[in-house]
């Protein structure tokens, strides 16, 4: 039986956690996996569990949140008639064979290798929010053909690797080939439930060796973290939300961009130290 004091301990740090992620969601539109994976990883590794095997169960507990947060999303906003499920239909094949090919290499990598990949990616995504340009393009249609069926698998790949849903990539990708944001950001939340649905079933079944994980862990999920995280986003997202209204969006975009840029710097330094 785990120690109390570890439980309890445990159970902070995942309720801070998860108002914190839930604040961002509702104020910034962007997935909590972002923020999910680094902040599991400082508070596992904080309780005496960095392992081999830490980033693993960051990134399997991150996307097991994302099916519950994605699948909200997505009914909040085909309520609203904004999600394209032409784009979803033809991209869902793509999008979650790349998924489970990310589960077969995380399976295989260990911390030290993840986390570079997480930082290298973090950074990338956050230098573009901080960047990037609404005027930018690289189309004026969503691409299909050859593109899509090299582009689809590569979005569920690299999501999976780190942890996220799909507006990372899916949001610069359809923005850049002419589709409106606000339309973006909600055919993403279908590529989440598309990225995480497949990979958290094949983690689910990831073994894993005695003694690496925190308590109640099944497979590579852990599901204390899974449960409280949820519960506070739902809490606190509303928050996030009535605070946006009164802020500047793209000022906050590029302010967490910056921020994401330190917590990328920072997995780096710890991979490479």
């Amino acid at each position: 039986m785990p120690d109390t004091t570890l439980l309890l301990s445990m159970a902070a740090m995942l309720m801070a956690i998860g108002a914190f992620a839930g604040v961002l969601a509702g104020l910034l539109g962007v997935g909590g996996g972002i923020v999910l994976v680094p902040a599991y990883f400082y508070a596992f590794a904080a309780l005496g569990y960095e392992t081999p095997q830490l980033m693993q169960i960051c990134l399997a507990t991150s996307l097991a949140t994302i099916t519950v947060t994605s699948a909200r999303s997505v009914a909040s906003h085909n309520r609203k008639g904004v999600v394209d499920w032409s784009v979803l239909r033809g991209w869902a094949p793509g999008i979650a064979v790349g998924a489970l090919i990310g589960v077969l290499v995380v399976a295989q990598l260990r911390t030290v290798t993840l986390q570079l990949i997480f930082g290298i990616l973090a950074l990338t995504v956050s230098l573009y929010m901080v960047l990037g340009r609404s005027h930018w393009r690289l189309g004026s249609a969503m691409p299909t053909g050859w593109r899509r069926a090299a582009m689809s698998p590569l979005v569920g790949f690299l999501s999976v690797l780190m942890g996220i849903g799909g507006g990372s990539f899916g949001v610069p990708i359809m923005t850049l080939h002419g589709m409106a944001i606000h339309r973006a950001v909600a055919t993403a939340a279908g590529f989440g439930l598309l990225i995480a649905l497949p990979s958290v079933a094949a983690f689910l079944l990831t073994p894993l060796p005695a003694g690496v994980a925190p308590p109640m862990t099944l497979g590579a999920v852990n599901l204390p973290a899974f449960g409280i995280v949820i519960a506070m986003t739902l809490l606190t997202a509303p928050l996030g939300a009535a605070l946006a209204h009164r802020t500047d969006p793209k000022r906050l975009k590029r302010v967490f961009g910056g921020f994401l840029i330190l917590v990328a710097l920072n997995m780096l330094r710890k991979a490479l130290i």
